[in-house]
Protein backbone atom coordinates (compact mmCIF):
# COMPACT_ATOMS: atom_id res chain seq x y z
CA UNK A 1 0.00 0.00 0.00
CA UNK A 2 2.77 2.44 0.96
CA UNK A 3 4.67 1.55 -2.22
CA UNK A 4 1.80 2.17 -4.62
CA UNK A 5 0.75 5.38 -2.86
CA UNK A 6 4.30 6.71 -3.03
CA UNK A 7 4.52 5.93 -6.75
CA UNK A 8 1.18 7.58 -7.43
CA UNK A 9 2.08 10.66 -5.41
CA UNK A 10 5.40 11.10 -7.19
CA UNK A 11 4.01 10.49 -10.69
CA UNK A 12 0.91 12.65 -10.34
CA UNK A 13 2.79 15.49 -8.65
CA UNK A 14 5.54 15.40 -11.27
CA UNK A 15 3.07 15.56 -14.13
CA UNK A 16 1.28 18.49 -12.55
CA UNK A 17 4.51 20.47 -12.29
CA UNK A 18 5.87 19.88 -15.80
CA UNK A 19 5.66 23.28 -17.55
CA UNK A 20 2.03 23.69 -16.46
CA UNK A 21 2.01 27.46 -16.88
CA UNK A 22 4.20 27.55 -19.98
CA UNK A 23 1.87 26.03 -22.57
CA UNK A 24 -1.83 26.41 -23.45
CA UNK A 25 -4.18 23.63 -22.51
CA UNK A 26 -7.18 22.02 -24.20
CA UNK A 27 -9.90 19.90 -22.72
CA UNK A 28 -13.55 19.13 -22.24
CA UNK A 29 -16.14 19.34 -19.49
CA UNK A 30 -19.03 16.88 -19.56
CA UNK A 31 -22.19 17.02 -17.44
CA UNK A 32 -25.20 14.74 -17.64
CA UNK A 33 -28.30 14.78 -15.42
CA UNK A 34 -31.10 12.20 -15.52
CA UNK A 35 -34.28 12.40 -13.43
CA UNK A 36 -37.26 10.01 -13.55
CA UNK A 37 -40.58 10.13 -11.69
CA UNK A 38 -43.64 7.92 -11.46
CA UNK A 39 -43.27 4.23 -10.68
CA UNK A 40 -39.51 4.74 -10.38
CA UNK A 41 -38.04 7.92 -8.93
CA UNK A 42 -34.32 8.38 -9.57
CA UNK A 43 -31.80 11.18 -9.91
CA UNK A 44 -28.45 10.65 -11.60
CA UNK A 45 -25.46 12.94 -12.12
CA UNK A 46 -22.47 12.19 -14.32
CA UNK A 47 -19.56 14.58 -14.75
CA UNK A 48 -16.12 14.46 -16.35
CA UNK A 49 -13.20 16.82 -16.73
CA UNK A 50 -10.44 15.98 -19.21
CA UNK A 51 -7.45 18.28 -19.74
CA UNK A 52 -4.51 17.88 -22.15
CA UNK A 53 -1.32 19.95 -22.15
CA UNK A 54 0.97 19.57 -25.16
CA UNK A 55 4.47 20.95 -24.57
CA UNK A 56 7.63 20.60 -26.64
CA UNK A 57 8.77 17.44 -24.86
CA UNK A 58 5.69 16.25 -22.97
CA UNK A 59 2.03 15.54 -23.59
CA UNK A 60 0.19 15.45 -20.26
CA UNK A 61 -3.38 14.20 -19.84
CA UNK A 62 -5.49 14.59 -16.69
CA UNK A 63 -8.95 13.15 -16.11
CA UNK A 64 -11.57 13.24 -13.36
CA UNK A 65 -14.85 11.27 -13.58
CA UNK A 66 -17.77 11.12 -11.15
CA UNK A 67 -21.04 9.18 -11.17
CA UNK A 68 -23.77 9.57 -8.56
CA UNK A 69 -27.24 8.03 -8.50
CA UNK A 70 -29.97 8.02 -5.87
CA UNK A 71 -33.44 6.51 -5.96
CA UNK A 72 -36.54 6.53 -3.80
CA UNK A 73 -37.63 3.13 -2.48
CA UNK A 74 -40.62 2.19 -0.37
CA UNK A 75 -39.87 0.68 3.03
CA UNK A 76 -42.90 -0.33 5.12
CA UNK A 77 -45.04 2.14 3.25
CA UNK A 78 -42.56 4.99 3.67
CA UNK A 79 -40.48 6.29 0.77
CA UNK A 80 -36.79 6.63 1.51
CA UNK A 81 -33.98 8.03 -0.61
CA UNK A 82 -31.06 5.65 -1.08
CA UNK A 83 -27.77 6.07 -2.93
CA UNK A 84 -27.42 3.29 -5.51
CA UNK A 85 -24.27 4.37 -7.36
CA UNK A 86 -21.29 6.46 -6.33
CA UNK A 87 -18.03 6.40 -8.26
CA UNK A 88 -15.00 8.70 -8.26
CA UNK A 89 -12.08 8.29 -10.66
CA UNK A 90 -8.93 10.35 -11.29
CA UNK A 91 -5.95 9.67 -13.54
CA UNK A 92 -2.89 11.39 -14.96
CA UNK A 93 -0.59 10.33 -17.79
CA UNK A 94 2.60 11.95 -19.03
CA UNK A 95 4.00 11.02 -22.45
CA UNK A 96 7.66 11.94 -23.01
CA UNK A 97 8.03 12.44 -26.76
CA UNK A 98 10.74 10.43 -28.50
CA UNK A 99 10.29 12.06 -31.91
CA UNK A 100 8.13 14.57 -33.79
CA UNK A 101 5.56 11.91 -34.67
CA UNK A 102 3.76 9.90 -31.98
CA UNK A 103 6.32 7.66 -30.26
CA UNK A 104 6.64 8.30 -26.53
CA UNK A 105 7.50 6.82 -23.16
CA UNK A 106 4.61 7.15 -20.72
CA UNK A 107 3.99 7.14 -16.98
CA UNK A 108 0.42 6.59 -15.76
CA UNK A 109 -1.31 6.68 -12.40
CA UNK A 110 -4.97 6.32 -11.39
CA UNK A 111 -7.26 6.22 -8.35
CA UNK A 112 -10.85 4.96 -8.19
CA UNK A 113 -13.45 4.64 -5.43
CA UNK A 114 -16.54 2.61 -6.36
CA UNK A 115 -18.06 1.18 -3.20
CA UNK A 116 -21.14 -0.15 -4.98
CA UNK A 117 -18.81 -2.29 -7.11
CA UNK A 118 -17.30 -3.69 -3.91
CA UNK A 119 -14.10 -1.60 -3.83
CA UNK A 120 -13.37 1.34 -1.56
CA UNK A 121 -10.09 1.94 -3.40
CA UNK A 122 -8.42 0.82 -6.62
CA UNK A 123 -5.02 2.30 -7.51
CA UNK A 124 -2.79 1.55 -10.47
CA UNK A 125 0.59 2.70 -11.74
CA UNK A 126 2.24 1.84 -15.06
CA UNK A 127 5.10 2.87 -17.33
CA UNK A 128 5.72 1.89 -20.93
CA UNK A 129 5.66 2.81 -24.62
CA UNK A 130 3.03 4.79 -26.56
CA UNK A 131 2.60 5.20 -30.32
CA UNK A 132 0.08 5.54 -33.14
CA UNK A 133 -0.95 2.46 -35.13
CA UNK A 134 -2.43 4.51 -37.96
CA UNK A 135 -3.60 8.03 -38.66
CA UNK A 136 -5.37 9.93 -41.44
CA UNK A 137 -7.20 13.21 -41.93
CA UNK A 138 -10.37 11.92 -40.29
CA UNK A 139 -9.29 9.00 -38.08
CA UNK A 140 -6.51 7.68 -35.85
CA UNK A 141 -5.74 4.80 -33.48
CA UNK A 142 -3.28 5.31 -30.63
CA UNK A 143 -2.08 2.77 -28.07
CA UNK A 144 0.12 2.50 -25.01
CA UNK A 145 1.37 -0.62 -23.27
CA UNK A 146 3.64 -1.44 -20.37
CA UNK A 147 4.09 -3.10 -16.98
CA UNK A 148 2.73 -1.72 -13.74
CA UNK A 149 1.45 -2.32 -10.24
CA UNK A 150 -2.04 -2.31 -8.70
CA UNK A 151 -3.53 -1.96 -5.23
CA UNK A 152 -7.15 -2.91 -4.44
CA UNK A 153 -9.02 -2.62 -1.15
CA UNK A 154 -12.59 -3.93 -0.94
CA UNK A 155 -15.36 -2.61 1.31
CA UNK A 156 -14.44 -5.12 4.04
CA UNK A 157 -10.83 -3.95 4.16
CA UNK A 158 -9.33 -6.92 2.31
CA UNK A 159 -6.25 -5.89 0.32
CA UNK A 160 -4.96 -7.27 -2.98
CA UNK A 161 -1.88 -5.97 -4.79
CA UNK A 162 0.51 -7.16 -7.47
CA UNK A 163 1.84 -6.74 -10.97
CA UNK A 164 -0.15 -5.84 -14.08
CA UNK A 165 0.30 -5.32 -17.80
CA UNK A 166 -1.57 -2.20 -18.92
CA UNK A 167 -2.86 -1.82 -22.49
CA UNK A 168 -4.93 1.15 -23.68
CA UNK A 169 -6.39 2.03 -27.10
CA UNK A 170 -7.81 5.36 -28.29
CA UNK A 171 -9.72 5.36 -31.60
CA UNK A 172 -11.36 8.49 -32.99
CA UNK A 173 -13.25 8.98 -36.24
CA UNK A 174 -14.61 12.25 -37.62
CA UNK A 175 -17.98 11.38 -39.14
CA UNK A 176 -18.75 14.87 -40.43
CA UNK A 177 -17.97 18.50 -39.69
CA UNK A 178 -20.27 18.32 -36.66
CA UNK A 179 -20.05 14.68 -35.48
CA UNK A 180 -17.29 12.54 -34.00
CA UNK A 181 -17.11 8.89 -32.90
CA UNK A 182 -14.75 7.80 -30.14
CA UNK A 183 -13.81 4.40 -28.69
CA UNK A 184 -11.60 4.10 -25.61
CA UNK A 185 -10.44 0.70 -24.33
CA UNK A 186 -8.12 -0.20 -21.48
CA UNK A 187 -7.21 -3.29 -19.51
CA UNK A 188 -4.95 -3.81 -16.53
CA UNK A 189 -4.26 -7.53 -16.79
CA UNK A 190 -3.03 -9.11 -13.58
CA UNK A 191 0.24 -11.02 -13.80
CA UNK A 192 -1.05 -13.61 -11.32
CA UNK A 193 -4.16 -15.52 -12.39
CA UNK A 194 -5.71 -15.23 -8.91
CA UNK A 195 -5.54 -11.41 -8.96
CA UNK A 196 -8.12 -9.01 -10.36
CA UNK A 197 -7.98 -7.90 -14.00
CA UNK A 198 -9.79 -4.62 -14.61
CA UNK A 199 -11.06 -3.58 -18.05
CA UNK A 200 -12.89 -0.48 -19.26
CA UNK A 201 -14.67 0.54 -22.47
CA UNK A 202 -16.21 3.86 -23.47
CA UNK A 203 -18.09 4.16 -26.76
CA UNK A 204 -19.43 7.60 -27.64
CA UNK A 205 -20.77 9.86 -30.37
CA UNK A 206 -20.71 13.65 -30.00
CA UNK A 207 -22.57 16.11 -32.23
CA UNK A 208 -21.98 19.86 -32.21
CA UNK A 209 -24.93 21.94 -31.03
CA UNK A 210 -23.41 25.42 -31.29
CA UNK A 211 -19.95 26.84 -30.85
CA UNK A 212 -18.05 24.78 -28.28
CA UNK A 213 -21.16 22.94 -27.04
CA UNK A 214 -21.92 19.38 -28.12
CA UNK A 215 -24.44 16.68 -27.27
CA UNK A 216 -22.79 13.39 -26.33
CA UNK A 217 -24.25 9.88 -26.12
CA UNK A 218 -22.04 7.26 -24.49
CA UNK A 219 -22.01 3.66 -23.32
CA UNK A 220 -19.52 2.65 -20.62
CA UNK A 221 -18.49 -0.80 -19.40
CA UNK A 222 -16.33 -1.60 -16.36
CA UNK A 223 -15.39 -5.24 -15.72
CA UNK A 224 -13.51 -6.69 -12.75
CA UNK A 225 -12.59 -10.37 -13.03
CA UNK A 226 -12.45 -10.87 -9.24
CA UNK A 227 -15.03 -9.16 -7.02
CA UNK A 228 -16.34 -9.64 -3.46
CA UNK A 229 -19.23 -12.05 -2.91
CA UNK A 230 -22.61 -10.69 -3.97
CA UNK A 231 -21.14 -8.15 -6.40
CA UNK A 232 -21.62 -8.25 -10.18
CA UNK A 233 -18.42 -8.35 -12.22
CA UNK A 234 -19.66 -5.97 -14.92
CA UNK A 235 -21.17 -2.48 -14.58
CA UNK A 236 -22.62 -0.59 -17.55
CA UNK A 237 -23.75 3.02 -17.89
CA UNK A 238 -25.67 4.60 -20.76
CA UNK A 239 -25.80 8.39 -20.69
CA UNK A 240 -26.70 11.52 -22.61
CA UNK A 241 -24.79 14.64 -21.64
CA UNK A 242 -23.68 18.13 -22.62
CA UNK A 243 -20.04 18.54 -23.65
CA UNK A 244 -18.12 21.81 -23.54
CA UNK A 245 -14.78 21.99 -25.37
CA UNK A 246 -12.07 24.51 -24.51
Amino acid sequence: MTFIKSLLTVSLSSLALISWAEEPITGEIEVGVISTTGNTETNSLKSKLSVTQDTQNWKNTYRIDTLFKEEKVENNGVKETQTSAERYFASAQGDYKLNEKHSALFVYGSYENDRFAGFSQQDSFAVGYADQIFGSENAFLNYNAGPGYFYNEDNDGNIEEGGIIRLALDYQLTLSETAKFKQLLSTEAAVESDDNTKSKSETSIAATLMGNLSLKASYNIIHNSHVPDGIEKTDTTTSLSILYLF
